[in-house]
């Protein structure tokens, strides 16, 4: 079905939006194919000329509606939890735009999204897409060349579906052997490398779980493939997402963990981390608690509490942390895993990076981090993604874990306030448009199904907008001053918050935030004067 088609009523006149932070205002509005558009008019001397609403439409979570007699009021909950209001003057436009909406801001087919049709005048398609390759990794890490390599063996995608085209994977494996390992994994995903510790040449790999089955199945070239990781290391340790009854049952259906038996080197630990249905629910716990009136303290905190976000997000820096303690205090190489490999293991291995590594926490290096991480390692962002917390349609295959994400590197930022580059309003902006976006970076699930939409030369890259020297100033930290050593957060209940810049955005304790960012701007920039 064509986009217009969905369109029923296109513009209506005399509509009052009614959003954050701003009063009424009255105009006329306008329905595309992507966007809603609401542009004040002059009347009652109310002084509406000026006011502008441009909503992606893909944005919109829910759509509820009221009709009384002959108009109705729309009321958008947005997936950055932004809530607007539309007072429509007939009911039959009303239902109109309600539909209309609830059609277009839930399109199946890829390439009729926005980053398909979004050409801005300042950019080009011909210019760079993305941040990152292996080949590129691999030459900048000193000491990687001699015991890894870049393997291409999955450059169709029919080793592991989910993963990129190319790999990091130990120099002494051959592609043969990663072959018979990947059919061992969940959906392929065979170990690959992640981080290289240049301090001492441990590493960090990740993977999908193993599948021995009720029959304890082996496979020897799984068994030696890891065995080539540690090269000849007394010990190395396998960082289990799952408590170990879920691992023990998922033998029962085919899937399972590393036997110590024929794994004699690698040592398994269990930290659960919750995903999928779980985590969705916080959400919504959580977002339910933040929209409460009721303006009682102790309510407020209990709901806060039974959302159990907080919790979460402890045990994600608890198991990055313990993580990184293997690597840089203990010199053990690593593995982490969980079910698929496509969500908390991806949490994890971008916690313990940024724990660890100083690149990684300046804005090139956190960007080039989430490329790797996430986009080319597979996060199904398209399904994770549909819906956020307002959404009255839910999808078991929805979940916050890159919200999850951004909100432990918050709780970074704010315990580090000068060792992490990136700045809130990159972590906000980066939360909103894995949700709905201009841009490809985030659209689809696998880098399979971007290459088959041909994403890097029909869309926009986000990532090289981000870097663009006029915007790189909007993103950073102005207190920002580079360490080279770890940084090691503390998960004790008081050392972590509630991220009020996201949560909380739309209330008046964001705009005092935003304010005293502005101040802290002005002193930063008012010293660099001085000095000069």
């Amino acid at each position: 079905m064509e986009l217009a088609e969905h369109i029923k009523t296109a513009t209506v006149e005399r509509v009052v939006l009614t959003r954050p932070f701003q009063a009424p205002a009255r105009g006329a509005l306008c329905l595309t194919g992507h966007h809603l558009l609401f542009s004040g008019r002059d009347g009652d001397g109310d002084g509406d000329r000026g006011r502008q609403l441009l909503l992606l439409l893909r944005s919109v979570d829910a759509v509820e509606k009221r009709t009384v007699a002959s108009s109705g009021t729309i009321t958008l909950k947005c997936k950055d939890l932004c809530v607007l209001q539309l007072d429509i003057p007939g009911m039959e436009e009303c239902l109109n735009i309600a539909s209309s909406v609830e059609a277009l801001s839930a399109l199946d087919r890829v390439t009729q999204m926005y980053p398909f049709f979004y050409r801005p005048s300042n950019s080009s398609l011909d210019g760079p897409w993305g941040l990152s390759t292996p080949e590129k990794d691999l030459v900048q890490l000193a000491g990687l060349q001699d015991k890894w390599r870049v393997s291409h063996i999955n450059s169709d995608y029919s080793v592991c579906p989910t993963y990129p085209a190319a790999v990091i994977v130990p120099r002494t494996v051959d592609d043969q052997t990663l072959v018979k390992a990947a059919q061992f994994r969940q959906g392929g995903r065979f170990p690959v490398l992640c981080y290289y510790h240049q301090k001492n040449g441990t590493v960090i790999m990740r993977s999908s779980q193993p599948l021995p089955g009720a029959n304890r199945k082996r496979c020897r070239d799984d068994e030696l493939l890891l065995q080539a990781v540690i090269d000849g290391s007394e010990v190395a340790y396998i960082i289990d997402t799952r408590s170990g009854q879920q691992a023990q049952q998922a033998r029962m259906t085919g899937g399972g963990f590393e036997s110590k038996t024929f794994y004699n080197s690698w040592k398994r630990l269990h930290r659960h981390l919750e995903r999928g249905k779980v985590l969705q629910e916080s959400l919504i716990k959580l977002v339910e608690a933040c929209s409460d009136q009721s303006h009682s303290v102790d309510r407020w905190l209990s709901k806060l509490e039974n959302s159990k976000w907080l919790t979460h997000i402890h045990s994600a820096l608890s198991t990055a942390g313990l993580v990184a303690e293997c690597v840089e205090r203990d010199g053990h190489s690593v593995l982490i895993h969980g079910f698929e490999g496509t969500d908390s293991t991806l949490l994890v291995t971008t916690l313990a990076q940024l724990i660890l590594d100083p690149d990684a926490r300046t804005l090139r290096g956190f960007l080039a981090l989430l490329e790797r991480e996430w986009v080319q390692a597979g996060h199904p962002f398209q399904l994770r993604c549909a819906h956020s917390a307002y959404s009255h349609t839910r999808l078991k295959q929805e979940s916050p874990v890159f919200l999850l994400m951004l909100d432990c590197v918050w709780q970074l930022c704010r315990q580090f306030p000068l060792a992490m580059e990136v700045g809130e309003p990159l972590l906000l902006r980066l939360a909103q448009e894995a949700y709905a976006s201009n841009y490809g970076t985030f659209l689809c699930n696998s880098e399979q199904e971007r290459c088959a939409v041909d994403i890097k030369t029909r869309t926009h890259c986000l990532f090289q907008f981000l870097l663009r020297p006029d915007k790189r100033d909007e993103y950073i930290n102005p207190l920002y001053q580079p360490t080279h050593l770890a940084i090691w957060p503390s998960v004790q209940p008081q050392s972590l918050h509630l991220w009020w810049g996201f949560f909380l955005r739309w209330t008046d304790h964001a705009q005092n935030m935003a304010e005293a960012r502005e101040v802290m701007w002005r002193i930063v920039a008012e010293r660099f004067e001085d000095e000069s």
